[in-house]
């Protein structure tokens, strides 16, 4: 679709009630809470891009949730009732990645860490429609977003074991969805 950031697409998604909600648990207007808001987004999605390029079990975590968002099991308002939406392995992988996320979020604002943990709580479900929605949009229903991933097969279920640690397709779809990956 468009050329939107990640945070604002988080922050539509968010709307106003939710925004006026976070606004009042930092104890500031909107534009603080936009501000808070979008600094966590980009904390958590460089958290989340460095957990999935780590070797391990955390980094094999996260590609396999990774591979959950780029490729959901089913489409329309089946999908509303579980899956991606009703929580999955991303929910767990962003979870683990919110406590070191608050800790840096707090030093760089002053709010406390468990305010900031308390507005991760409120955005993990944002994030994981955001992450659904961008993923729907990025090509998923034709692999047009991404014609180096193709190359394999099948694009998301190939990129959690071939790409370890390397980048390249799992790099692609952390670009695709996160919309940092290329600038």
């Amino acid at each position: 679709m468009s050329e939107s950031s990640f945070q604002d697409d988080v922050l539509g998604e968010l709307g106003p009630d939710r925004l006026t909600e976070i606004a009042s648990l930092l104890g500031t207007d909107e534009n603080g809470a936009k501000e808070t808001v979008a600094t966590t987004v980009g904390a958590m999605a460089g958290g989340l891009q460095q957990q999935a390029a780590a070797g391990g079990d955390d980094g094999e975590e996260a590609r396999q949730a990774l591979a959950e968002v780029t490729e959901p099991p089913l489409r329309g308002v089946a999908t509303l009732g579980g899956g991606l939406l009703g929580g999955g392995l991303m929910a767990g992988v962003l979870a683990k990645v919110s406590k070191p996320v608050a800790a840096a979020v707090s030093k760089k604002t002053g709010i406390p860490a468990p305010t900031v943990a308390r507005v991760i709580e409120l955005l993990i479900p944002v994030l994981l429609a955001v992450f659904a929605k961008r993923a729907a949009d990025t090509g998923n229903t034709g692999n047009t977003g991404a014609p180096g991933n193709t190359a394999s097969g099948a694009a998301p279920g190939a990129a959690p074991g071939s790409a370890p640690g390397s980048g390249g397709g799992l790099g692609d779809l952390l670009g695709q969805i996160l919309g940092g990956g290329k600038k």
